[in-house]
């Protein structure tokens, strides 16, 4: 059960409101629904995007020899394996 018990206030020109009304109404949802869902989607996919970056040949070499060499899991790794991501909460 979703229970809403905390609020986002925000402020926003009249012409983007106008939009995102429209944008709402044409899903079929309220504002509220609309917004949250947007900004949820957008949260995730910001924090998702941070596991890309890029490395040089050599550096990529030594981090696939640690990919595929790691060491056994500590109580830190097998603690944060067992949390549940921010948006699944």
């Amino acid at each position: 059960m979703n229970v809403r018990d905390s609020t986002i206030h925000i402020r926003a020109p009249k012409k983007t409101k106008e939009l995102i009304e429209a944008a709402a109404s044409s899903a079929g949802k309220s504002l509220s629904e609309f917004m949250l869902d947007s900004a949820r989607r957008q949260a995730v996919d910001v924090l998702l995007d941070q596991r890309l970056f890029v490395l040089e040949a050599d550096q990529y070499a030594a981090f696939m020899r640690a990919l595929d060499n790691p060491p056994p899991a500590g109580p830190k790794l097998k603690a944060l394996m067992k949390r549940r991501p921010l948006w699944q909460k």
